[in-house]
């Protein structure tokens, strides 16, 4: 393993893997392989954009002949795949483009791992294949749950790629992770709406009642264990990867604000999205038995995330005022009922 194609690598999970592995790995060559998409930025690789060991190729990994010309001309041995539409709530406006990306694609890039004999083809999928877990925490043996289209795509890829192994004896492995915050990550998602909105003195818009628990956990962390996964995983296995630590939505609001100063009453309640999950809980003992643990708590990866985009507004400003963005969040956000806003303090 040593010459990596990292598609879907200017997202923001990807771009910070790349980043991780440059920096750890000095023999590694990395190919980029993104559509660039709406979140798909190379702005996100600036900063290694000149290392010789890094190349971009733009695409779309439902494009088999040109997944298949990248694969022989750069002479890919390993396939990490980040490709895919994540956002639940772009999901429920525009299922087919999840389908297409997040499991046809999956399957275009099963069949070059299959064709081109590659040493090993990961597949990043999410806790949201289990869907919403009321009590205890979800293991990699549970049923698959979904609720969303989103997360219906993604559980479809991971079957997909099981498919693969068991079949074609594709050598294969899947990490699902918990939420992600970070650097770089595009602000239609809650931590850096509610931080770039805070920012700017807008309204935080919270989903119902705010009580949704998630497992937020920093996406340096998270690559680390991809990474750890991709060089000593079991073949055929899927990894869970979070910190285990609970926090409620309003908590986490609450947190941004405080670290920016700002009062709590920009918290302003809206209707809830369709199918909400209302807890993600992960049991992380089979990647813990391989040695990762996380490196920061919620607290800190939450102070790191916020000092991120306070310092860099360069980057942020940029796609908040673009019209595809303004567009979406219109669509999203606009003439729902207000359930309420918080109260000052």
């Amino acid at each position: 393993m040593k010459n990596i194609l990292v598609c879907g690598g200017a997202g923001f999970i990807g771009s910070n893997f790349v980043r991780h592995m440059l920096a750890k790995y000095p023999d590694y060559l990395i190919t980029v392989y993104d559509k660039l998409t709406y979140a798909g930025n190379l702005d996100n690789l600036l900063d290694v954009s000149q290392n010789p060991r890094y190349s971009f190729v733009q695409g779309d990994i439902c494009d088999a002949a040109k997944v298949d010309e990248v694969i022989s001309q750069r002479e890919i041995d390993t396939i990490v795949n980040f490709a895919a539409e994540t956002h639940v709530d772009r999901s429920l406006m525009e299922p087919g483009s999840f389908i297409m990306t997040d499991v046809y694609g999956t399957y275009v890039l099963l069949e070059a791992a299959k064709k081109h004999g590659l040493a090993r083809y990961h597949q990043v999928s999410t806790d949201e294949v289990y869907g919403q877990v009321v009590v205890g925490a979800s293991c990699e043996t549970d049923r698959l749950e979904t609720r969303s289209p989103y997360s219906a795509s993604k559980a479809s890829g991971d079957l997909m790629t099981f498919a693969y192994h068991t079949s074609f004896d594709v050598p294969v492995t899947i990490t699902r992770g918990a939420n992600n915050i970070g650097p770089y990550q595009y602000p239609e998602k809650v931590v850096p709406v509610f931080v770039t909105n805070a920012i700017d003195n807008l309204p935080l818009p919270l989903y119902g009642d705010g009580l949704q628990v998630r497992d937020y956990q920093y996406v340096l962390d998270h690559c680390e264990g991809i990474d750890l996964v991709l060089h000593r995983g079991t073949l055929g296995e899927a990894y869970n990867l979070g910190t285990g630590q609970e926090t409620r939505n309003v908590d986490m609001a609450h947190m941004i604000l405080d670290l920016l100063g700002k009062p709590r009453s920009l918290i302003q309640y809206v209707k809830d999205r369709p199918g909400h999950d209302r807890r993600y809980a992960l049991d992380c003992a089979k990647i813990r038995a391989l040695g990762w643990q996380p490196r920061h708590d919620f607290a800190q990866a939450l102070e790191k995330t916020v000092r991120w985009y306070v310092d860099n507004e360069w980057w942020w400003r940029k796609i908040k005022s673009g019209e595809r963005w303004q567009e979406y969040y219109k669509k999203n956000y606009a003439g729902r009922e207000l359930t309420g806003q918080a109260k000052a303090g």
